[in-house]
């Protein structure tokens, strides 16, 4: 398996092994928000990881832009990070990851990622030379073929010259989690982490275990086996956003799910807010997403153990975040 850009940053910043100390059972009940008894566990103090991660000179650290047309506040985000060449370079092979979660309903109920900001980063990383550039997801109401189609998707990744991939169970393959606190490995789709360069684009929404769905939520579409993952949610996908790290995030909240998810259903739990987020830290570009619901990192599980494992920031007043008015 490939070391990430990341974790070979990571590895140059490396400044000394992590001690190891013994998790009450309070403390890991604080950070995954379950109050039931759990087994203990040792629990590396991981200061192998320095923050906050690089970020190129003159560029934020997340950059957020609003405006009333789609395409162009995704153009203005990518833009203000330092373009989307920073991530995608002339050959590359992409693959984004959006949230197709069910054939239900479409797009305009905000539990499926807006098409338009699917299409516009297709084009955006052909226009930087990429090879190839696949869009795929796992749904779990409906095929995928019917996910696809029925979120307006497919369409416009099609007509922007993306390939819509059907993930193929063969792909699935066990990975280590070297970093994981309670789990160690898991199935992983291989194509995901041996591409050159795997962009995250979640809808911004309500999720009723997870509280909202967001970058390090999105990553489950990329995994087998997901009705045993939600035990122990927050830390587990903590742990898998420790393997699975994406170059890019991009977090579509053109329109927001408020309550009812992931599925929803309901145009009342929907809110039009025309706002796109946008990091190298996907643990920063949820962070700020969390804005958007009136609550903050500490209000989400997932978040409070990514600070724990440090894989990113939380803290939002320690980087420099562009806002744009498109």
């Amino acid at each position: 398996m490939r070391i990430s850009r990341r974790n070979f940053i990571m590895n140059l910043l490396k400044i000394g092994a992590g001690a190891i100390v013994t998790s009450t059972l309070g403390l890991l009940a604080a950070c995954t928000g379950n109050k039931e008894k759990l087994p203990m566990v040792e629990e590396p103090v991981l200061s192998t990881r320095m923050l906050p991660l690089p970020s190129p000179e003159n560029t934020p650290y997340i950059a957020v832009a609003r405006g009333d047309e789609v395409n162009a506040t995704v153009r203005t985000t990518i833009a203000a990070l330092g373009g989307i060449d920073r991530f995608v370079k002339n050959g590359n092979d992409v693959i984004i990851k959006p949230n197709i979660c069910n054939a239900s309903n479409t797009w305009e109920y905000a539990s499926t990622t807006n098409p338009q900001v699917v299409a516009t980063l297709v084009t955006l990383c052909f226009e930087a030379g990429a090879k190839r550039v696949r869009v795929m997801d796992q749904p779990f109401g409906g095929t995928a073929a019917m996910a696809y189609e029925r979120s307006g998707i497919s369409e416009m990744v099609k007509a922007a010259g993306g390939e819509m991939e059907i993930m193929s169970s063969m792909k699935f393959r066990d990975f280590e989690i070297r970093e994981g606190i309670d789990i160690k490995e898991w199935p992983v789709y291989m194509d995901c982490l041996e591409t050159d360069v795997l962009i995250n684009v979640p809808i911004a929404k309500h999720h009723a275990l997870a509280r909202l769905t967001l970058g390090m939520k999105n990553l489950m579409g990329i995994i087998e086996n997901r009705p045993q993952f939600h035990f122990n949610l927050g830390q587990r996908l903590a742990d898998l956003a420790s393997l699975v790290q994406p170059q890019l995030t991009v977090v579509d909240a053109i329109r927001i799910l408020k309550n009812h998810g992931p599925t929803g259903g309901d145009m009342a739990d929907v809110e039009q807010t025309n706002t796109i987020i946008a990091s190298h830290d996907m643990v920063a570009a949820d962070s700020f997403a969390t804005r958007l619901f009136g609550l903050t990192p500490g209000d989400i599980p997932a978040l409070r153990c990514a600070e724990n494992m440090r894989l990113g920031v939380t803290d939002l007043t320690t980087v420099e975040v562009e806002e744009i008015n498109v």
